[in-house]
């Protein structure tokens, strides 16, 4: 058993499917026995009344049928039960069980029993009182200072208090400003109501203004009448808590002070007499319930303080004491002497799960065995150590982080795409200009070895691709973990057969080592069956209007693509190597290989990455414009609002116009920026398909491994979506300034820089175009990418948070600019903004 689980005395479960709230327990000697001890009466929205006398054989027992002293159906919802001396001529206890409608005294009672089934209780009304109004909660006390006797005042839905004198009614006081019904609490130091109204505000009432203020009967009358029969209700005082309270307790351990304990949504207040703050604790988690329950030292108070997750917190003032796990979520706590044992903490949830349970802890009898002694030999033990240093060295160098298993996997992902559309478009848009959008289904089957908890299904693709429905959770299906499945699309499901073209502005050629293969076997179903099936030339159309053509050399190792759009070569690129790689795989060739011996276009991609860099700034622009306008807009609202109320009617001064415009104005610019987002949207959708073909050729320009690849994608395709806030620009400077620091770096200078620590939208472009410029110079001299332990420059695993400046000599900056000249010609600028879709291999999560 765990040493801070609340130790179980005695618990059982009320009912079948009843609720409950935090009225709904009470514990008091409700039947006047003369050994004092106490009862627990417990109330439900279903309208039984329970009352319990828990006499566990031994600790950890349920109920027990003696344990039941009386069940009572009282065929209205109980919202709150009471112990107090409610009938005149008495000074008995009397049990007071308030209704929506209704207000009923009971005397509980018991006989003794003449046989073993024990004694036999019953209940008797004493009297009632039929409420015209729906009552919320209910509080009592010695009112007006009388003694021996207790009246109650029941607050209403609307905020009406009224009070009974024990069989009689005395009066009705309406609430000022109310809205919705607080806890409420009486003080009987300062004979005062208080209560937690809709203002969040904590408000006490003296009960003698409530007495002689103007009666709830008379509220519909004229101000004047008002005057006259009464005095008008006003606070005592008010302290501004800032968040709805849960509930409200007054205690008093001294006849010095009294306290006013106010729990909140996420705070913890304790009030003095007066209302002013003696101290407030902030709390980490939601509570639920709380009971200031003694004072074990001068001065202070200690307080149960129950939350929802299942935790039970002691307080002393501010300080932590004690911390108990229950099984349950409480909505009521309560502290009581049960069966001879004193400081009984009593617990009710909402679905009526009752536990009667104590602090502390139960000894442990195990004891650990003697161990055998003996002498340590510290050589073999340093020997020992070095070889297990070595061995993890090694797994960490050849597996990365986390080693790799190869045991089966709880849950195992595999995906088919369906080899045909759908006969049905399932697509949003159904045509992009005079093109129709197919769609394909995609079946994805999960496996598992063992029961999950909740697995949950994501299925992500790059806009403009959308799916269906990309979120599934399976409530029938531990430690969290993460499994993913990737798998590729059709190329039909984005571009179809087009004409090709004999001229284009961008080209790119790629170089293979082995004979060129008919572009029909690689793309079937992109061209017309030739009499020779000797196809070297073909046509791609992509939804929305770009164009693309692929030629194959008849006489040389190479392949072609050319189009109108830069961005537009990438996604055919690709396709062209990926189903190259699987013709000759099919063929049993082990040696193909592509390479790339051309000018990198970098002047290209440096014109992508300005065109939306220059949209990020004029959305930076257009939002601080209609902020300005907006303070404006209301500015003027609140100048005509004054106007208006004036009582002496005043000229407008054409605010009227003012306001007409500036709305127009507001009206524009929120336009604007909508068609902004639009346009960067667009635009980063093309940076990222240029990105994609800068890397792909990169990589077959200095033929670089797989894992090289993957840190240049990582460094320039760090976010999937563009934001103001944090954008591709200043996020790219910064990974491959990281690189240019580490595995890239050409001296110790370079190492000892120092990266700042926040990411901020640059001035201009020039400084991440200098860097990838330097980024592909140190890789064309024979530079490598690597984030392992033995690199030169001490190595992190986490890319940096911002960059600095990184300084160059004269000398390197010219062979750059050399290097640079030679290297990476200029190429013709990009003349439209034609939005092209992009694809990307689907990734599957299940979690």
């Amino acid at each position: 058993m765990s040493l801070f689980k609340a130790r179980d005395w005695w618990s059982t479960i009320l009912g079948d499917k009843e609720e409950f709230d935090q009225g709904c327990l009470c514990l008091a000697n409700v039947d006047n026995s003369g050994n004092g001890q106490d009862k627990i009466i417990v109330g439900s929205f279903m309208g039984y009344l329970r009352i319990f006398s828990p006499h566990p054989a031994k600790t950890g027992d349920g109920a027990q049928a003696e344990d039941l002293l009386l069940e009572v159906d009282l065929r209205d919802p109980v919202l709150q039960v009471e112990v107090g001396k409610f009938v005149s001529g008495t000074e008995m206890l009397h049990l007071a069980v308030l209704h929506s409608r209704k207000l009923c005294v009971y005397s509980v009672s018991g006989t003794l029993g003449n046989v073993e089934h024990g004694n036999q209780y019953q209940m008797k009304l004493m009297y009632e009182h039929n409420l015209q109004r729906t009552a919320c909660n209910m509080t009592y006390g010695s009112f007006g200072g009388i003694k021996g006797r207790d009246l109650i005042c029941i607050q209403s839905m609307d905020g009406m208090l009224m009070v009974f004198e024990q069989e009689s009614y005395a009066f009705g006081r309406f609430l000022p400003g109310f809205l919705l019904p607080g806890p409420l609490a009486y003080s009987s130091r300062t004979d005062s109501f208080i209560t937690v109204s809709s203002c969040r505000q904590v408000e006490s009432y003296k009960y003698q203004v409530l007495a002689f203020a103007t009666d709830a009967d008379k509220r519909q009358e004229t101000e004047q009448q008002i005057l006259g029969s009464g005095k008008r209700l006003v606070v005592d005082w008010t302290l501004n808590i800032g968040e709805q309270a849960l509930d409200i307790c007054i205690v008093s351990f001294n006849q010095s002070a009294s306290s006013v304990f106010v729990l909140g949504e996420r705070n913890f207040f304790c009030l003095k007499d007066n209302g002013q703050i003696r101290f407030m604790k902030k709390l980490d988690w939601s509570p639920s319930c709380f009971l200031p329950y003694c004072s074990v030292s001068e001065g202070t108070i200690n307080t149960l303080i129950a939350n929802h997750n299942n935790m039970l917190h002691i307080y002393q003032d501010v300080t932590l004491k004690w911390a108990t796990q229950l099984p349950h979520i409480p909505v009521a706590v309560r502290v009581g002497c049960l069966h001879d044992l004193k400081g009984v903490i009593v617990t009710l949830s909402d679905d009526g799960h009752l536990q009667c349970s104590y602090l502390g802890t139960d000894p442990s009898l195990f004891q650990a065995p003697n161990v055998e002694s003996r002498e340590l030999n510290y050589d073999e033990l340093d020997v020992e150590m070095k070889e297990l240093q070595k061995i993890i060295k090694d797994v960490n160098k050849s597996q990365g982080i986390w080693p790799m298993t190869e045991k089966e996997d709880d849950l195992n992902i595999s995906v088919v795409v369906s080899p045909n559309f759908d006969s049905v478009s399932q697509a949003t848009d159904v045509e992009v200009g005079t093109d129709l959008v197919p769609s394909v289904t995609v079946k994805v089957t999960l496996q598992n070895r063992v029961i999950l908890q909740k697995a949950k299904l994501s299925v992500y693709v790059q806009p403009p691709l959308e799916l269906t429905c990309d979120q599934f959770t399976f409530e029938f299906m531990s430690i969290p973990r993460v499994i993913q499945c990737k798998f590729r699309l059709p190329l039909k499901l984005i571009c179809l057969p087009g004409q090709p073209s004999k001229t284009a502005s961008h080209k790119i050629t790629i170089d293979t080592n082995k004979s060129p293969v008919s572009l029909l076997s690689l793309f079937p179903g992109f061209a017309s069956q030739s009499d020779d099936d000797q196809v070297n030339v073909m046509g791609f159309h992509f939804l929305g209007g770009a164009r693309v053509t692929l030629l194959a050399s008849k006489t040389s190792q190479r392949y072609r693509i050319q189009s109108e759009q830069f961005e537009d070569l990438w996604l055919i690129t690709n396709e062209l190597i990926l189903h190259l790689q699987e013709y000759f795989e099919k063929q049993g060739v082990k040696d193909f290989a592509c390479s790339f011996s051309g000018s990198m276009p970098l002047q290209e991609y440096f014109e992508l990455i300005d065109h939306h860099f220059e949209l990020r700034i004029n959305g930076e622009n257009l939002e601080e414009l209609l902020s300005e306008r907006a303070v404006q807009f209301r500015a003027i609202q609140r100048r005509l609002l004054a106007r208006f109320k004036d009582k002496t009617p005043a000229p407008l001064q054409h605010l009227d116009t003012l306001l007409d415009g500036t709305y127009k104005q507001v009206i524009a610019l929120a336009d604007a920026v909508e068609e902004n987002q639009g346009s960067l949207f667009q635009s980063f959708t093309r940076l990222k398909s240029a990105t994609h073909l800068v890397i792909l050729l990169i990589g077959l320009w200095q033929k670089l491994s797989a894992d090289q690849v993957a840190i240049l994608e990582a460094a320039f395709l760090p976010l999937q979506e563009d934001t103001q806030e944090l954008g591709w620009e200043e996020t790219v400077d910064a990974a491959i300034s990281h690189l240019l620091k580490t595995c890239l770096s050409k001296s110790s200078k370079e190492q000892a820089l120092n990266l700042n620590s926040q990411l901020n939208i640059p001035k201009d472009t020039s400084q991440l175009k200098k860097h990838i410029t330097l980024l592909c110079d140190r890789l064309a001299k024979g530079g490598r990418l690597c984030l392992s332990t033995d690199a030169a420059a001490p190595q992190t695993m986490v890319m940096p948070g911002g960059c600095t400046t990184i300084p160059e000599s004269d000398l390197e900056e010219r062979s750059v600019e050399q290097d640079s000249s030679e290297l990476f010609t200029s190429h013709r600028h990009l003349t439209a903004e034609t939005p092209r879709p992009e694809v990307s291999p689907l990734q599957g999560v299940s979690e």
